[in-house]
């Protein structure tokens, strides 16, 4: 995986840790006189252009002048609110923040920051992004913590079984899966942030149509309703923070980028909890051939079972056909688990993996009883409950903030 393609990964990310840049790079254009003053506070038209810039490589929602304009206000909120109580943060923590953040596209703080840099954003504008971040934790932390109190019944209540708790949920979503060979992983991700723009199901459903590589483009994409626990655990959160007719940003994997729209949410039976899928893949040769054509074709005629693809596969490299034994589902590869997940046991799939075409096939599906059932504990639970209600306290702080704001634009 290139560096470009690791710092992409971070894109549903970049609206989780506001910044508040400095100019440091001359050549990047803009002025460096305020523009704006956000309680006596400037922002400059650099700073606006390079935080543009920053929004574009990571792929963020919203990438226009205006949009980066009022990012920036708010982050000099979050820093003002921070000096009204006197909260300092020293070059070590923000180093710890910035590796933290990097450490999600597997890089490290020096090489997310080169990455950056190689495309035009001053070095400082991840440094000040992360800080105003870690920032405005602290001020929600010492102003709200002490108003959030957890319960032992919030507990028990959320770590109740759902089958106790009520029905499932169960999602409509359309799926575009496009091809990364190598040398041409750029056009895939311009190709996919297209689809990522696209705002209703029959604007995404042209662009499945005409670059997704699944069975399902000639449908537009369109799946059906399926629970959402089928889907890889690394993908259920952004299905379920869409609005129906909105896409995620694009998602990459292994030789392909994947982009998903959700049409509808609802109810669904009970959650059965963590399972374990038997699976085989088998490689067909390189994608449009002759050879992965045949193969794909015999499959669908000839094999109702796992095991019946090794007379498919007879004569082959043994490398060709893999068989995966009662995997957790959280440690399959994402790009095997969207096939696998709207896939019933003796049905295939053919997904591009980079240039080759891959068959994957279901051969069970099976509640889990080995680690990874194991629910979280009371700890866990309990923290991420605090998270939720600190989250919620932070955006109508924000809010009430920029409302009292003196905000001057020139």
């Amino acid at each position: 995986m290139t560096m470009m393609t690791r710092l992409l990964t971070l894109l549903a990310l970049v609206l989780t840790l506001p910044f508040a840049p400095r100019p440091a790079l001359a050549q990047a254009g803009g002025s460096f006189a305020p523009v704006v003053t956000v309680n006596g506070m400037g922002v400059t038209d650099y700073e606006i252009s390079q935080r543009q810039r920053f929004m574009e490589l990571l792929n963020s929602a919203g990438t226009t002048r205006k949009d980066a304009e009022e990012a920036l206000i708010q982050d000099r909120l979050r820093i003002w609110a921070g000096k009204q109580i006197g909260l300092q943060i020293d070059d070590q923590g923000v180093q710890k923040g910035m590796e933290e953040f990097a450490g999600r596209a597997n890089m490290s703080a020096e090489e997310f920051t080169k990455a950056l840099t190689q495309n035009g954003v001053d070095p400082n504008t991840f440094r000040d992004f992360v800080k105003a971040g870690v920032v405005w934790r602290e001020v929600v932390r010492a102003r709200f913590g002490p108003r959030v109190n957890i319960s032992k019944a919030d507990i028990d209540r959320a770590m109740r079984p759902e089958s106790q708790t009520g029905k499932g949920v169960r999602v409509l979503i359309s799926e575009a899966i496009i091809p990364a060979p190598p040398g041409r992983e750029g056009e895939a991700m311009a190709a996919a942030r297209q689809l990522s723009a696209a705002r209703g199901e029959g604007a995404f459903a042209a662009l499945a149509r005409q670059y997704s590589a699944t069975p399902s483009a000639g449908r537009g994409g369109r799946l059906d309703w399926m629970p959402i626990e089928k889907l890889p655990p690394q993908l259920r959160g952004q299905i379920l923070g869409l609005k129906p007719g909105t896409a995620t940003q694009p998602i990459s994997l292994k030789g392909a980028v994947a982009v998903f729209m959700l049409r509808a949410i609802g109810d669904g039976a009970p959650s059965s909890g963590p399972t374990d899928l038997s699976y085989m893949t088998f490689a067909l040769g390189q994608s449009g051939s002759e050879q992965a054509r045949r193969l794909a074709a015999r499959v669908a005629r000839d094999v109702r079972s796992c095991n019946q693809l090794y007379t498919v596969a007879k004569g082959m490299p043994a490398s060709a056909l893999v068989s995966h034994e009662q995997v957790a589902q959280s440690q399959i590869p994402a790009v095997d688990g969207l096939a696998l997940a709207h896939l019933d046991p003796g049905e295939s799939e053919v997904m591009p993996r980079g240039g080759q075409d891959v068959l994957v096939m279901l051969c069970d599906r099976q509640v889990a009883s080995g680690p990874d059932s194991t629910p979280p504990g009371r700890d866990q639970v309990r923290a991420a409950l605090e998270n939720k209600a600190l989250e919620g306290f932070a955006k109508g702080y924000l809010a009430d903030l920029e409302a009292e704001a003196v905000i001057v634009r020139k």
